[in-house]
């Protein structure tokens, strides 16, 4: 299965020219470059609020592409409804996630227990099951990239995803969930350098799959981004003038090594899911994590590299949907418009062998 992030970019970016004001346009355009789902952010903690009510959101970046640069207002329903019935339509699945997006009252500031993230999610999973639409949900993200103090802005300070309390967390949210919705699978995406000891590290028999996000500039402890002095500077250009003026020609210079970077982390990812014996999925890849339109910005050797990583991925038979990179939306025009490299790249995926008994294990 090709799937795509359009994480809460879904929602915010409807203004005129962001890319995601037609709905219909957009999931056709998906459906025409061959992926099969998609993961959005579904705000749990706004819809726990209440779905229908006016959220002003706070900018969590505007040097990035993915949802608004600036102060939003926007309001869960009647948006969340209308999406997903209209990728059931065209037979596009949803992954539900969320990146947990800060309003002005901190809506989020309400979990304060596992069992309270898992009361928050059951209001999204109640709401798509009392519009009958829980058949189109692929699989349930409760948090992405835990356990990052970015994205887990109501329990920071868990170490990782492997400490103690990050398990007892990961476990008591699930089985909460898998009380009333037994048949959806469950997860929470994690990020950071896959190595060979990472199968090791921690408990994951509560997840259902593994949502591992790979790139290669995570490799060596972040090597890449640490020789070009990238900070992932959030209101400040002079991030992406670092990657404008050095990354391309950094990659160059010693292009073996950073695919063999790469490489090594979708091996060690493999060995993790034949370890603990659970399909992967990835929906952030593979080359560099941040990336635009933008001058001197060339998309030439990102999708050269997002290739690589899609052949090795799928090689391996252990990916049962994987991205095609995390530039995969409308907004990214440069990427976006090379329609045949997208399908070139959803076909490598279809024609991956997967062991039967490892797709029934997520698809059944």
């Amino acid at each position: 299965m090709a799937i795509t992030m359009w994480d809460f970019s879904w929602l915010e970016r409807r203004w005129p020219g962001a890319g995601y004001e037609d709905y219909d346009k957009i999931l056709d355009e998906l459906t025409e470059r061959g992926y099969d789902a998609v993961r959005i952010d579904v705000y749990p903690h706004l819809v726990y609020s209440d779905p229908f009510r006016e959220y002003e959101l706070v900018p969590h970046w505007n040097t990035h592409d993915w949802g608004s640069p600036d102060y939003i207002t926007i309001s869960v329903e009647p948006h969340l409804t209308e999406f997903v019935s209209k990728c059931r339509e065209r037979d596009i699945k949803v992954g539900l996630s969320s990146w947990w997006r800060e309003d002005s009252g901190r809506s989020y500031d309400i979990i304060t227990s596992p069992q309270m993230l898992a009361e928050v999610w059951l209001a999204v999973l109640d709401l798509l099951n009392e519009k009958d639409l829980l058949d189109s949900v692929i699989y349930v993200d409760l948090t992405n990239e835990w356990t990052l103090d970015e994205w887990t802005p109501y329990k920071k300070g868990l170490g990782g995803w492997a400490s103690e309390e990050s398990i007892l967390w990961m476990w008591e949210s699930i089985d909460v969930l898998k009380e009333k919705y037994p048949g959806l699978k469950y997860t929470f995406s994690f990020t950071g350098e896959v190595v060979e000891q990472t199968k090791e590290w921690g408990d994951i028999t509560m997840l259902d799959f593994l949502e591992q996000h790979i790139w290669m500039v995570n490799y060596n402890n972040g090597e890449f981004y640490n020789e070009i002095d990238y900070h992932y500077e959030a209101f400040d250009p002079a991030g992406y003038q670092k990657i404008a003026k050095h990354a391309e020609k950094l990659y160059y210079e010693r292009q073996e090594y950073w695919i063999d970077g790469l490489k090594k982390q979708i091996k060690y990812a493999a060995a993790w899911s034949e370890y603990s014996d659970k399909p992967l999925i990835t929906t952030e890849c593979w080359g560099l994590v941040t990336y635009k339109d933008w001058p001197l910005l060339k998309w030439g050797w990102i999708k050269d590299l997002c290739e690589i990583g899609v052949r090795e991925a799928a090689s391996t038979g252990r990916w049962v949907a994987m991205s095609t990179s995390n530039f995969c939306g409308p907004q990214f025009v440069g990427m976006w418009r090379d329609i045949d490299w997208h399908q070139r790249m959803t076909d490598i995926i279809h024609q991956s062998k997967v062991p039967g008994q490892l797709l029934n294990s997520f698809y059944s």
